[in-house]
């Protein structure tokens, strides 16, 4: 399996992109972010983490000179990303949900168009397409139109078009959504690579373990704010040492259950369709604690195990529920794009 770099923390790092109090609303009433405010260091990875509509790809488009904020600041790179977008644009890279790369094309051509958008020469974007084709495992694709790409080449392929012309800052939009296992994990690999090369990334993203793997920081927002900053391990130990988790045949047991385990531990228990999850400090006496609860309310669990937190238990602590893909915004619809030249 990939494993993610391991990096310094350094408290002398400078600061690759800085928030400060975005606010941005819709039709007047919807506020997608509500004063949001973070920073990411120089050279690592801010996982920005939230359930559906929370705010994570507004925040993004923002970022990225897509959306322009009612309020608040932003810098990139140290550029003022509401000042002067243009400079902006040339020091970021944006990998979303939805592949911006043409069907019609091969993948040597859609790099090298990227190259020609963003002012290269003929010979260097003929030079940084087979770079980037070597790089992400697409050499022997590279003169295969994009029609006959699996998911996960194309991830890989859009990934790479974002980092044609080098830039600094890498902002990843739910980068590995709908992808297989074997196909998440490899782009896990690349991903690493490049934030070992020194490339600032923000990653937004609806699987836990994917910021649990790659974050060196971690921000929870939800419904436009800010509820949640730390390491992966930071934010788990806040849960306490352990948790129980329980598994019900249905999800009327598990409300049943949700409600005669309150107190059972630390904070109120969470549940997730079948399943109910009480965070502790006690370990065994809690598991017993929970199996007489049980017990009384004629309950019989098909599961029972008492593990270490992970970043998921954090997630329902904090927001009440699980992940989902982020729609605050409707997909942008896009056009053909026409290459006149991608020699």
């Amino acid at each position: 399996m990939a494993q993610a770099p391991t990096r310094s923390g350094s408290s002398n790092q400078s600061v690759a992109v800085s928030v400060d109090s975005l606010v941005k609303t819709f039709g007047g009433t919807v506020r997608a972010l509500d004063g949001v405010s973070f920073e990411i260091p120089t050279g690592t990875v801010l996982g920005l983490l939230g359930p559906n509509g929370a705010g994570k790809t507004t925040a993004v488009r923002v970022l990225t000179t897509l959306l322009r904020p009612d309020s608040g600041s932003a810098r990139v790179a140290g550029v003022d990303v509401l000042a002067d977008p243009e400079a902006a644009r040339r020091v970021i890279g944006l990998a979303g949900q939805y592949a911006a790369v043409d069907e019609a094309l091969t993948g040597a051509e859609n790099l090298r168009l990227v190259g020609s958008l963003n002012h290269l020469g003929r010979a260097e974007r003929r030079q940084r397409s087979e770079e980037l084709l070597e790089q992400f495992g697409l050499s022997d694709a590279a003169d295969r139109t994009l029609k006959t790409y699996s998911g996960g080449m194309r991830r890989r392929l859009d990934l790479a078009a974002a980092l044609v012309a080098r830039p600094p800052v890498l902002f990843l939009d739910e980068p590995t959504t709908g992808l297989d296992p074997r196909s998440r994990i490899d782009l896990w690999a690349v991903i690493g690579q490049l934030v070992a090369d020194g490339t600032t990334l923000l990653l937004t993203t609806q699987y836990l373990e994917e910021a649990d793997r790659l974050a060196d920081q971690i921000c929870v927002i939800d419904h436009g704010k800010v509820i949640a900053e730390g390491t992966a391990a930071e934010l788990k130990a806040k849960l306490g040492g352990t948790v129980v988790e329980v598994t019900l045949s249905n999800s009327d047991d598990a409300i049943t259950a949700e409600q005669a385990l309150k107190g059972a531990g630390e904070g109120a228990p969470t549940r997730e369709g079948e399943v109910v999850r009480v965070a502790t400090s006690a370990g065994p006496a809690t598991l017993t604690e929970v199996v007489r609860r049980l017990d009384a309310a004629e309950l019989e669990p098909t599961g029972l195990q008492l593990r270490q937190p992970s970043l998921d238990d954090v997630f329902l602590s904090l927001t009440g529920h699980g992940t989902s893909a982020d729609d605050e915004m409707p997909r942008p619809k896009r056009g053909r794009r026409k290459a006149k030249d991608v020699s």
